[in-house]
Parts: C-alpha cells; structure tokens; sequence
C-alpha cells in the first residue's frame, strides 16, 4: 500500500485508470451504445471520466472512505480487513458522484426515456455498484496492487538508488 504522496499519487492514477476504462465499457455495453456512439465520443468519454474521477477520488471520496474505513472497530494489522473496508466505502462513494456523470452522459446521448431523473439515477447507481465492488474487489484491485508493489512502491529496507538502476 502507499504510504509516501507520490507514491499514493501513484497507487490512486493507477486505479482510477482501471476501474474508469472497465466501467465505462460496461456501461457502455448494459445502455446498448457500444458501436453506436462514435469512438472519438468514447475516447472523450474516458478522458474526462478519468479526469473526474481522479479528482473526486483525491480530494472527495478517498478522504472521507480513508477516515470511514479506519474508524471501525476491527484488527488494523490485519491487512486483508484494511482492504475490504476501504473498498467498500471508496466503491460505495465512487458509485454515488460518478454516476451522476454517467446519467449525464447517457442522457446526452439517448435522453432518459420513461424514467423519472432520480428512478434513472438510483437504476444506474444499483447497476454499477453491484459491478463495480466485485471488480474492485477480485479484479482491478489486486491487479493494481500487484503492480504498485513490482513497479512503484520502494522496499523499506533498500536504498533508493539500487532500485533506480534497476529500473532503467
């Protein structure tokens, strides 16, 4: 896990980016608009949901779910439980505001139908948190961690300089 700015800078560019490009594509896929809306449409689309993203998970959500995990009564030093609570409230605030961006977008591209705004809202959030979680959980996130730790994160116990060596 990150425990330096740059390094948690890091840990956060790498998530968003997983989770952004996967929820978008399975958003894209459940409103029936993969290959309907062209790819350049796409391509904005993921760049300002990274954008968004990354800016609500530093400054918002990642704050509010740090302070939220942390403060239930469970064993810190058991990493696995650190894990599972912060993903929950990360994926649980993520969910919330950025779904209100893919309610925007999806009501650029078709309208909302039928649907009343808030019953369209609260669809897209059932939506993707139930596919959002499970890809935090099982995919994205050790993915991501799996990663941080080979390429980002500097052992504890090695100086600085080896490592850059080896990198290059």
């Amino acid at each position: 896990m990150p425990t330096t700015k740059k390094e948690k800078l890091y840990f956060g560019l790498m998530m968003c980016t997983g989770m952004v490009i996967f929820m978008t594509f399975y958003n894209l896929i459940i409103h029936d608009m993969l290959g309907k809306i062209p790819l350049s449409a796409i391509v904005l689309q993921l760049a300002a949901g990274f954008i968004l993203a990354f800016i609500v998970e530093s400054f918002i959500v990642g704050p509010a779910a740090h302070k939220l995990a942390f403060a239930l009564p469970y064993d810190k030093s058991k990493k696995l439980y650190s894990i599972l609570s912060l993903a929950f409230f990360m994926v649980t605030g993520m969910v919330l505001v950025m779904s209100l961006f893919g309610l925007g977008t999806a009501y650029y591209f078709t309208g909302l139908g039928d649907k009343a705004l808030i019953e369209s809202y609260f669809s897209i959030v059932l939506m993707n948190y139930l596919f959002a979680l499970p890809l935090q959980l099982f995919i994205v996130g050790p993915t991501v961690r799996r990663l941080f730790t080979k390429f980002v994160k500097t052992p504890v116990n090695e100086p600085i300089e080896p490592l850059l060596l080896r990198v290059k």
